[in-house]
């Protein structure tokens, strides 16, 4: 649906547009630039939207809502199921665009266009178990609970994940019979225009979802406001997320927030540091650490410390740095300028801190934003790196001598979003899984959550859940309908 494709230095990108009411519209300007963070170049524009155009949106949203509400579940499922499929089939057209605009590799984008249809293909099935019940009562009463699509949803994604995040949001919405607005992030909008194609092109009535870009600020403010918002979700940094909540909470609307994180990482003495050590340089450097549940801050046992730093630094020395469409790249570059000069600050504070740099620290040549996969040893605690989520190809790594003092050095933070641990002990695991304040926690492995199971954070990294059985709580209201059967005298 997406009108036109013109080239790029290294492949193609598409003609980005504003979605309103099964349109797409590309208006004259003003616009944003789109650059390529492999060489710095624009490949494309993306278009500002107007007060009238969010104000056309929420008229089509309220169209798409009255269509989408009364669709029976199982044939919503049946459309989403469709648009997963086309997603699936369409993954080598989508992976290259969203490596132009973010700069990860080809597998990466890949990997991500493929979660987002198991995305889909999950909530499509939650559909069909939007259970209500009805309660026992004296005779001539019935008693139910019924759970209906909350409304139109206005959304907000952030640039790290240009069709995973916006399919975490659109997917929840329209499972559950809502119509939705999303701004994604003008960075990076081709996954999310991406990802709207192949929804329309499976069947969605126009309106239920629409797509605008523009000052976030003064769409956020705009839709917030309106009284067609009934929900908003938004994932993100933990300082815009607070802007939003306190927006909403002024007009009564309640929210799903995801926020940052920082997570930490516990290796215990008993766990092989070698191979724990290469599982973490392809999770920390995945991506370039831009994940908000990247590894961060490596709690390694002092009896395995060396081992871990020496064998963590190699792995990180050894990964291939390059654009993320060349053949054999494992590292791409940074999204953005902001994030290669936050990774070069972090860095430098940490050394005139006293941090050891026993990998990597530095920028890679002076056009594109790449940076080494650095590791910090013997990092103290007063270093901003400790307490700043990196976003980057940066990880901590500090030395513990029992599990008391780890578990509170990764609990102090006030963010919770995730952590992961590595030992061989049950009583530990168990202990850690009952200790650490997060919401999602990985023992012996990196993995995080997937499609079918509650993703999201405690404390400052946020509230709400996104994905499992919890899916689509949000995106529904709960109604109790008593009834007396009969009326007498």
């Amino acid at each position: 649906m997406i009108a036109s494709m013109h080239p790029s230095a290294s492949g193609s990108y598409p003609r980005i547009g504003m979605l309103i009411n099964g349109h797409w519209l590309h208006p004259h300007g003003p616009w944003l630039d789109v650059i390529n963070p492999s060489n710095e170049a624009v490949i494309g524009r993306v278009p500002i939207a107007t007060p009238l155009d969010l104000d056309a949106a929420l008229a089509g949203a309220i169209t798409g809502l009255t269509i989408w509400r009364s669709t029976p579940p199982a044939s919503r499922a049946q459309v989403m199921h469709k648009a997963a499929a086309l997603l699936r089939a369409r993954v080598e057209s989508i992976a290259p665009r969203i490596v132009l605009e973010l700069g990860k590799t080809l597998q990466e984008a890949r990997n991500e266009t493929i979660r987002a249809a198991d995305i889909l293909d999950w909530d499509a099935g939650q559909a069909l178990r939007i259970y209500g019940r009805i309660n026992p009562s004296v005779a001539g009463w019935r008693q139910m609970v019924l759970r209906q699509p909350i409304g139109v949803v206005a959304a907000f994604t952030p640039w790290n994940a240009p069709i995973g995040s916006p399919a975490r949001k659109i997917s929840g919405a329209i499972a559950a019979g809502c119509s939705i607005i999303i701004k994604p992030a003008e960075e990076t909008p081709a996954g999310a225009c991406a990802l709207a194609e192949c929804l329309h092109d499976a069947g969605l009535p126009p309106g239920v979802l629409n797509i605008v870009f523009g000052n976030p600020s003064d769409i956020s403010q705009h839709l917030i406001a309106s009284s067609t918002i009934r929900l908003v979700t938004f994932t993100g940094s933990i300082a815009v997320g607070r802007q939003l909540a306190l927006l909403a909470a002024q007009h009564m609307k309640p929210t799903i927030m995801e926020l940052g994180g920082h997570a930490p990482v516990i290796v215990c003495a008993d766990a092989d540091p070698i191979e724990v050590a290469k599982l973490a340089a392809a999770a920390k450097f995945r991506m370039a650490g831009q994940i908000c549940v990247s590894p961060s801050r490596f709690i390694v046992h002092e009896r395995i410390y060396k081992a871990f730093v020496d064998a963590f630094s190699l792995a990180a020395n050894s990964l291939c740095v390059r654009p993320g469409l060349d053949e054999g790249a494992q590292m791409g570059a940074l999204a953005n300028a902001r994030r290669l000069q936050a990774t070069i600050g972090l860095v430098e504070d940490a050394v005139n801190c006293g941090a050891r740099i026993a990998a990597g620290g530095k920028r890679i040549g002076k056009s594109g934003f790449f940076f080494q996969p650095t590791v910090l040893a013997e990092v103290p605690t007063h270093a901003k790196a400790m307490s700043v989520e990196p976003f980057g190809p940066l990880a901590t790594v500090s030395a513990f001598t029992d599990l008391s003092a780890a578990i509170e050095l990764a609990n102090q933070l006030h963010v919770g979003l995730a952590a992961y641990a590595f030992t061989n002990s049950l009583a530990m695991a168990e202990r850690m899984a009952d200790e650490l304040e997060t919401g999602l926690l990985s023992i012996n492995h990196f993995g995080a959550a997937a499609a079918d199971m509650p993703f999201g954070g405690v404390q400052a990294s946020g509230f709400g859940r996104e994905g499992g059985a919890e899916s689509l709580d949000a995106y529904t209201t709960t109604k109790m309908v008593s009834v007396r059967t009969s009326v007498t005298a």
